[in-house]
């Protein structure tokens, strides 16, 4: 699978000196040098070329974001006649597939663009083959489920000099802007804590729930769907299509599936480095295999992303449906939002948001909420959604806001809360080496073990 040797008609990559991304503090967006523009094989329409991996699920809404703003000329799905079939018969055009990997060999040289909406185990091997080849990605959340596939991905993104972005779309909402606008104005002071929640999981999790084996349905394309992942384990309905977030092989538990979307404004506003503790409070019994069905998780943050000290900021997280208790401002009949939502308290005030891509924020009590003087508005807003968001940016240039830069980052920050579940020990992060300080047993956490064919070419900083 180490595909440093490139089809023929591939953009060939180019080395990291030659492009440095910096995040933006303000909009988390920044020029592409002009190389990469010339670099772009759009064709005579002007649309970009997309193949889409993942065209079932979130797929669905991905694939058709991608049509209206490209031409989607290939679709591939390990599943093609299942929740993937209505997609199909949308873009009759596309050529199929149920194997990437014969995708990007028979097409390589017409595709300009990929989008990633597979199950979180298998982001790491079919972004990176899109990147090795020159294309421009577009990944579902989690960026990766082990940290250190999402630093090889960032790494890959640098040298192949290519436009990314990850599904976060309250990272192109008007929430994010705001909060960050509000904070900077002083509506609660020096933020100090943020408090978040969610009903996930939705689905079985937890030591009860088993893989259940049976025969492999015939159009189904199991050696595919199970990628990276050892030990081999035979089909079954349990894992596709809809039960695999409950295991840390494939998914990444109730924080992989919304962590990222909570997470990301107030770890954005407040322009955040890696947490320098995190501490699984409580949780549910749990497995080598599957994640708890409940668990509470306290992040402590004390420098910003270039080192800086700051006053110390604690993300607070729950999942199952634990919810913490409503704040007094919110009076005797307040209640809070049953699916997610977060709370952040500063010096000064508490700024509540009932969603999970910060939509909506109010001050809390309401009375302050009429008082407060807005702010003008000054950073720049997003039209539509990631998906356009990126394509525009390929066009202009440009790095969308939730670039890899960024979103690599994010995805650690999440998953650093899983490993905290199960070392069952507060831990310390060296986010230079990737590695737990006094613990080498996260190291298979961390990285996992591959399957033969199935490992790639190794990035290095």
């Amino acid at each position: 699978m180490n595909s440093s040797n490139r089809p023929s008609g591939s953009t060939p990559s180019v080395s990291r000196r030659q492009f440095v991304q910096t995040a933006s503090a303000a909009a988390g967006i920044v020029a592409m040098p002009s190389f990469i523009q010339a670099q772009r094989s759009a064709p005579p329409s002007g649309k970009l070329n997309i193949a889409c991996i993942g065209v079932g699920g979130k797929g669905k809404s991905d694939v058709a974001d991608a049509g209206r703003y490209g031409n989607v000329v290939a679709l591939c799905d390990i599943d093609l006649k299942g929740d993937a079939a209505k997609t199909v018969a949308n873009f009759p055009k596309a050529r199929t597939f149920t194997d990437y990997r014969v995708m990007f060999d028979k097409m390589g040289s017409e595709i300009d663009a990929v989008t990633v909406s597979v199950p979180d185990h298998s982001h790491y091997p079919a972004a990176m083959m899109a990147l090795e080849r020159g294309k421009h990605v577009f990944v579902q959340k989690p960026l990766a489920n082990t940290i250190w596939e999402a630093r090889q991905l960032l790494l890959a993104s640098r040298e192949a000099g290519v436009v990314t972005q990850m599904g976060i779309q309250g990272h192109t909402f008007e929430g994010i802007r705001l909060l960050k606008e509000w904070l900077d104005a002083g509506a609660i002071g020096e933020v100090e804590k943020v408090r978040y929640w969610t009903n996930r999981p939705i689905w079985p999790q937890g030591v009860d729930v088993e893989w259940k084996s049976a025969s492999r349905p015939a159009d189904i394309n199991w050696d595919v769907w199970q990628g990276t992942v050892t030990p081999e384990r035979p089909y079954s309905p349990d894992l596709h299509p809809k039960k695999w977030r409950a295991s840390w092989d494939y998914g990444c538990g109730a924080l992989g599936d919304i962590g990222c979307h909570l997470f990301d404004a107030a770890f954005w506003a407040l322009d955040l480095g890696m947490p320098d503790e995190v501490v699984a409070e409580s949780r549910t019994d749990f497995t080598d295999q599957m994640a708890p069905s409940h668990s509470v998780i306290k992040y402590r943050f004390t420098r910003n992303r270039s080192g800086k000290k700051i006053k110390p900021v604690e993300f607070h997280w729950s999942d199952g449906a634990l919810k913490p208790n409503v704040p007094e401002e919110m009076g005797p009949d307040g209640e809070l939002h049953e699916e997610f939502g977060q709370i952040i308290t500063g010096s000064k005030g508490k700024i509540y948001s009932p969603s999970g891509y910060c939509e909506t924020l109010r001050l809390i009590p309401e009375s302050a909420m009429r008082a407060f003087d807005r702010p003008a508005k000054s950073l720049p807003r997003v039209k539509g959604g990631p998906i356009k968001e990126w394509i525009d940016s390929i066009h202009a240039g440009k790095q969308p806001g939730a670039n890899f830069e960024y979103a690599a980052r994010l995805t650690e920050v999440v998953l650093l809360g899983n490993l905290a579940v199960r070392l069952g020990k507060p831990i310390k992060w060296n986010s230079d080496t990737m590695s737990v300080v006094g613990a080498p047993e996260a190291d298979s956490m961390i990285k996992r073990a591959y399957r033969d064919g199935w490992s790639f070419k190794e990035y290095k900083a």
